[in-house]
């Protein structure tokens, strides 16, 4: 698979934390620019086991791809990376940290 780096006018991450809840929603959006045709985006993190299909994300008819996943904020960090038709690693420099994940590059990290 191949990696490249999207800059950061493309990409957000919105975070909502829950009164009364050790939750926090988190909305990943990638925007038309980085999506760049793509038919298809998934959300691969270990929040989900790094399981390449567990998180598409939702493809919006303006282009952009959102998911929103609920972490747990006793964890407090959880690493991901974005999946482009099923073949290329696309980065976030949007992201709240970095972690080297000892195979192809960096994973992001996102703080909650």
């Amino acid at each position: 698979m191949s990696k490249q780096l999207i800059k950061n006018e493309t990409m957000s991450i919105k975070k909502l934390y829950l009164k009364n809840s050790p939750c926090c929603k988190v909305t990943f959006r990638v925007s038309k620019t980085a999506a760049n045709n793509a038919k298809s985006i998934h959300l691969v993190g270990d929040f989900n086991d790094w399981n390449l299909q567990a998180t598409e994300m939702n493809a919006l008819k303006s282009g952009e791809f959102t998911a929103l996943v609920e972490l747990d904020t006793g964890k407090a960090e959880y690493q991901f990376r974005y999946l482009y038709d099923g073949k290329h690693w696309i980065n976030d420099d949007e992201a709240d940290g970095y972690a080297t994940n000892g195979i192809d590059g960096e994973n992001f990290i996102v703080r909650v």
